[in-house]
């Protein structure tokens, strides 16, 4: 059991430090292209929240499901909006 803690949280330190690395390389031009791509990884993170709020495992779980979603639709949200503003700049006026 600890030893699966610890690869769990080895592969989260990962995952953030190679996230890090990637996201502080995107040139600003494109940067709203991408993140108007993340919306759908997103849009996955929201649905394996939705299963994890949902799978009645104890109220720690539960909890941790829902601040997931609430984090991964404020990234939707965001994200959303962002591209509408970046497609607003490309109307004829």
């Amino acid at each position: 059991m600890e030893t699966d803690l610890v690869g769990l949280l080895t592969i989260l330190m990962l995952a953030i430090f190679v996230g890090f690395e990637i996201i502080t390389k995107v040139p600003p031009t494109l940067h709203t292209p991408l993140m108007s791509g993340s919306n759908a990884i997103s849009g996955i993170a929201v649905v394996g929240a939705l299963v994890a709020a949902g799978a009645d495992k104890g109220a720690f779980p539960t909890a941790l499901g829902t601040i997931a979603i609430t984090l991964a639709m404020v990234n939707v949200v965001g994200g959303f909006v962002v591209s509408h503003r970046m497609l607003a700049m490309f109307r004829k006026k």
